[in-house]
């Protein structure tokens, strides 16, 4: 089971993300594994949890945040359910991607991500009238270990998008985007 942001070409400005990488590269030479519980925290707050509050800061061009885009998404994701993998809570937010998926056998993780990138790209910019890339090649993929590690994840999930209060102050980031959210429970 692993939990996955994949996220627009344009959601995080290349200069930040440049620096970020940088960052990241020089910490993982300083501090080689195995790490401590204190460095994987440190971790995690530098890295990834930065790096998912830029996305909640809605860079780009929002186009997620189009309801028929949504929609059609949400079907991209659920396509292959139970069939290809098993599809955990999930949310579509204006630039990004988060959700709990299971491959099934015969199935990697790789190639679920490549399908739904791939056809819902080439779909999505003909709805939209532009071309060139949609999606950031890479995708942030965290492997589930535990049920209370899911549980987190699943509540991370859930509380995305920003309540309604915060959502008036940018409206580009946040209008009406809690849509089509299931649960699956762990094996």
């Amino acid at each position: 089971m692993y939990f996955v942001t994949f996220r627009l070409a344009d959601s995080i400005p290349q200069v930040r993300l440049k620096q970020w990488l940088a960052e990241k590269e020089t910490w993982l030479r300083t501090h080689p594994e195995p790490l401590s519980e204190t460095q994987r925290a440190e971790f995690w707050e530098r890295f990834p949890a930065r790096f998912h509050q830029w996305l909640d800061l809605g860079y780009g061009s929002c186009a997620l945040r189009e309801q028929h885009v949504k929609e059609f998404l949400e079907g991209v994701l659920r396509h292959f359910d139970k069939v290809r993998y098993r599809l955990g809570e999930h949310v579509i937010m204006p630039n990004h991607v988060h959700t709990v998926v299971t491959p099934l056998e015969h199935h990697d993780l790789s190639a679920i991500l490549h399908s739904w990138k791939s056809f819902s790209a080439t779909e999505i910019n003909k709805r939209l009238g532009q071309k060139g890339a949609l999606w950031q090649k890479e995708s942030f993929d965290h492997i589930v270990r535990t049920p209370a590690q899911l549980e987190r994840i699943n509540q991370y999930v859930r509380e995305n998008p920003l309540p309604p209060a915060k959502a008036k102050r940018h409206p580009c980031r946040f209008r009406s985007l809690r849509i089509f959210i299931s649960a699956v429970p762990m094996k």
